[in-house]
């Protein structure tokens, strides 16, 4: 960014090219008592982010059970867990890598995994089986073909 740009604030129509919704426009607004600048709304879009924040996943997630006598760990840091008899557990993580896998798609899966695993072993389990099951959007995009090459 230029320097002479720096600390200028913005519109709501640049929020909107941030991947921000009106919703958040206002909640920026009101938590600011001001427009923001450009590097505020970048920080805000970050963190907003589905890959930060899980804004449009966690209301789906919200909706499936966390507990019960066979969940050993529900919801939370590292992975779940679920008592599946015979003293063993089925340890679950599912990671998103959205903004990493369209930026560099092998690298971005890659960690994905990565990170799959990590939670897994923290539980103290060994993995038996991964599943990495990737979304490219839409088919006739652009980049999709791209991201599938990558991968």
């Amino acid at each position: 960014m230029p320097a002479e740009q720096a600390g200028q604030t913005v519109a709501a129509d640049t929020a909107a090219e941030h991947g921000l919704t009106p919703e958040e426009w206002s909640a920026i607004l009101e938590l600011l008592g001001r427009p923001p600048t450009l590097e505020e709304l970048g920080v805000f879009a970050v963190m907003w982010s589905e890959h930060c924040s899980y804004k449009s996943s966690r209301a789906l997630l919200r909706q499936l059970p966390t507990t019960g006598p066979q969940v050993l760990q529900g919801p939370g840091e590292n992975a779940g867990a679920v008592d599946i008899g015979g003293g063993l557990a089925a340890v679950f993580k599912i990671e998103s890598h959205n903004h990493p896998s369209f930026i560099e798609p092998f690298q971005g899966a890659a960690t994905g995994v990565g990170g799959i695993l990590r939670d897994v072993f923290t539980m103290g389990a060994r993995p038996v089986a991964i599943l990495d099951s990737l979304r490219f959007g839409a088919p006739d995009h652009p980049r999709t073909p791209y991201l599938v090459k990558g991968v």
